[in-house]
């Protein structure tokens, strides 16, 4: 595996050995006093950041640390992308510098390919952390990586993905990886927040959360996007064309006690954050045991490992 930049097309088994060695990771450091492994002694990982971001980044970064990585943090307000540099431009600086893995976080969807192309001939890999409302990869493996731990094989598990599918990443990458590993997929949101050409995607899609919930062996919140919506921040949710208002979407679409209660004792409540309570989630669901939500977190970071450790050591040890 050169690059990770998307889960449309991944090969299941490819998948299933990065979430398999994610795994055995978590299990390697657990009760470790020192979190520490050589295996990416001596390269270097760079994470490139044009959106903001915290679970992503930091999480990248503890994962490079942790395998004893040299780990480079570029901004776009603290690099000469602020002086009107391009991408392409920046990225070169990067591997020329010494790169072995950029990880780029960008607002243009196809941006980590673009620069994957850019960089075939340095031996530098890349990290899709996010492209516009394009792909999220790593958080859809660190979402089935989650799921797993607690449903066991995903294989003809029923997962419901709710809410802004429209400008979601995240849902896009799910959708793909987890109808890859045999889950079924429902992709429950108001008409005006469903993409274009939804009808062809792999999923079943449907406007009424009540009804999806007893089925259901999970349910994904999806955070409401605003800022793709309509440059503000998530306090103007609503004062759009996509739903009459925040209060609106939540009686419609928000995960509360009594939609919690309607699902199989089983089931597990995932978002991938940041968290919109009150709106896309009750606070007593969010915080209840059956919601994974800080799972996921702690799982990103295995997860994100078991990414670098397939990039850039796992040829090696097995040559």
């Amino acid at each position: 595996m050169k690059h990770l930049l998307s889960t449309e097309g991944i090969d299941p088994a490819d998948a299933t050995a990065i979430l398999d060695t994610a795994a055995g990771l978590k299990q390697s450091l657990e009760g470790r006093e020192v979190r520490k492994l050589p295996t990416l002694r001596g390269r270097t990982v760079i994470t490139m950041f044009y959106e903001n971001s915290t679970r992503t980044r930091v999480s990248f970064e503890i994962a490079g640390k942790w395998m004893s990585a040299d780990v480079v943090n570029v901004s776009s307000s603290g690099s000469s992308v602020s002086k009107g540099e391009s991408l392409r431009d920046t990225a070169l600086t990067l591997a020329a510098a010494g790169a072995d893995c950029v990880i780029v976080r960008h607002p243009a969807s196809g941006a980590a390919h673009r620069l994957a192309g850019w960089l075939k001939h340095t031996g530098t890999s890349v990290v899709n952390a996010g492209d516009g409302m394009h792909e999220h990869p790593t958080q859809a493996l660190l979402d089935a990586a989650t799921l797993r731990e607690r449903l066991g094989d995903l294989r003809d598990r029923r997962i419901a993905i709710v809410g802004d599918v429209l400008h979601s990443r995240v849902a896009r990458s799910n959708v793909h990886l987890l109808t890859a590993l045999g889950a079924e997929v429902t992709l429950v949101a108001p008409p005006t927040l469903l993409p274009a050409g939804v009808a062809n995607w792999p999923v079943t899609v449907s406007h009424e959360l009540d009804a999806e919930l007893p089925g259901q062996d999970a349910v994904m919140l999806l955070r409401v996007q605003a800022e793709r919506m309509y440059g503000g921040p998530a306090g103007a949710a609503g004062n759009g064309h996509f739903f009459p208002s925040a209060r609106e979407y939540s009686i419609a679409y928000g995960l509360n006690e009594r939609r919690l209660a309607l699902l199989p004792e089983h089931a597990v409540v995932l978002h991938p954050g940041p968290m919109l309570r009150g709106m896309e989630i009750a606070s007593a669901v969010a915080d209840s045991p059956r919601a994974a939500i800080t799972d996921q977190v702690r799982n990103g970071v295995h997860v994100r490992m078991a990414v670098l450790y397939h990039l850039l050591a796992h040829e090696e040890e097995n040559a």
